[in-house]
C-alpha cells in the first residue's frame, strides 16, 4: 500500500508540473473541443439528470458551457458540494461529497468562487436544494418522501488529475468521487428500494450490479491531452479506485469502454 501511495504521489507531482506550464489559450481551446464532443454523445443527449463538476480556473477542462447547454436542453443539473462530517468519521472519512441541484443558469452564474477559484454553492441555500439521491440538502437520501423514479443520476461528468487509455483515473488524493460512487452502490443494493444510479460497468469496485436499475447511465471524464498517460503506461490504482466509462480528451479523442 505504501508503494502504491508513493506511486500516486509521484504521478500527481509530474502531472501538476506539466499542467502548471499550460497556457489559458490551450486550456480554453481544449475545453471547447471536449465540450463539443460531450454534447454530441448519445449518453449526454438522453440524460435528464446529470452532475457536472465546476472547474478550477486553470489546470483542467472548463465546464461552464456544459452547464449552460444542459439548462438550455431542460436537463436537471447537480454539482458537487463537499462538507465536513459533524459526527464521528465514517469509513475513515472526515468529509464527504454530495450532489446538489442548481436551479437555473442564473443560479449558476451567481455562484461565488471558493479559495481555489471554483464556483461554489452558498451554504445558506443547501437545505432548499434537491439532493440527487432524493430529498433536499445534505444526506437527502434519508428523506422517506423521496420517490425512487425522481432520484439518481443518468450521467456524471467527472474531473481527474491523470488518466490512462484503459480508463484508469487518478484524482487529487481525497477520494471524493470514488467514495460517492461506492456509497451510491452500497445504498442501492436492495432491489426493493433501488434508485437510479450511474451505470459503472461490470463488476466495478466489487459491488453487485444485478439489483441496480440501469438505463443509459454512465460516467464521462473530461481531460486535457496532457493529463492522459502514454498508451504503455497505467495509472496506479487500488480496488476502491473506480474506472470511468468514457474518456473525452482535449485533442478530440472520445474513448469508451466496451
Amino acid at each position: 500500500m505504501a508503494s502504491l501511495q508513493a506511486a500516486k504521489k509521484e504521478l500527481r507531482g509530474q502531472i501538476k508540473k506539466v499542467l502548471s506550464g499550460l497556457s489559458a489559450e490551450s486550456i480554453n481551446k481544449q475545453s471547447a473541443t471536449v465540450t463539443k464532443s460531450l454534447l454530441s454523445l448519445p449518453e449526454y443527449q438522453a440524460a435528464k439528470r446529470l452532475s457536472v463538476y465546476l472547474a478550477m480556473p486553470s489546470g483542467e477542462i472548463q465546464t461552464a458551457d456544459i452547464v449552460r447547454d444542459a439548462f438550455s436542453q431542460g436537463k436537471q443539473v447537480y454539482v458537487p458540494y463537499i462538507y465536513q462530517l459533524d459526527s464521528v468519521a465514517t469509513q475513515g472519512r472526515k468529509s464527504v461529497m454530495e450532489m446538489l441541484a442548481l436551479r437555473s443558469v442564473e443560479d449558476y452564474e451567481s455562484l461565488q468562487p471558493d479559495k481555489w477559484g471554483i464556483p461554489s454553492l452558498d451554504a445558506g441555500t443547501l437545505a432548499t436544494r434537491e439532493n440527487c439521491f432524493g430529498g433536499y440538502g445534505l444526506l437527502g437520501l434519508s428523506n422517506p418522501a423521496a420517490e425512487k423514479d425522481e432520484s439518481g443520476l443518468d450521467l456524471i461528468v467527472m474531473p481527474g488529475l491523470a488518466f490512462d487509455e484503459k480508463f484508469g483515473r487518478l484524482g487529487h488524493g481525497k477520494g471524493y468521487y470514488d467514495h460517492f460512487i461506492m456509497r451510491s452502490r452500497g445504498q442501492h443494493a436492495d432491489a426493493t428500494n433501488a434508485r437510479r444510479i450511474p451505470y459503472l460497468g461490470k463488476n466495478l469496485c466489487q459491488f453487485p450490479i444485478t439489483t441496480c436499475r440501469r438505463l443509459i447511465q454512465s460516467i464521462a471524464a473530461l481531460t486535457l491531452e496532457e493529463q492522459v498517460l502514454p498508451p504503455s503506461e497505467r495509472v496506479p490504482t487500488a480496488e476502491h479506485d473506480c474506472p470511468v466509462d468514457a474518456l473525452i480528451v482535449g485533442d478530440g479523442r472520445v474513448l469508451k469502454r466496451a
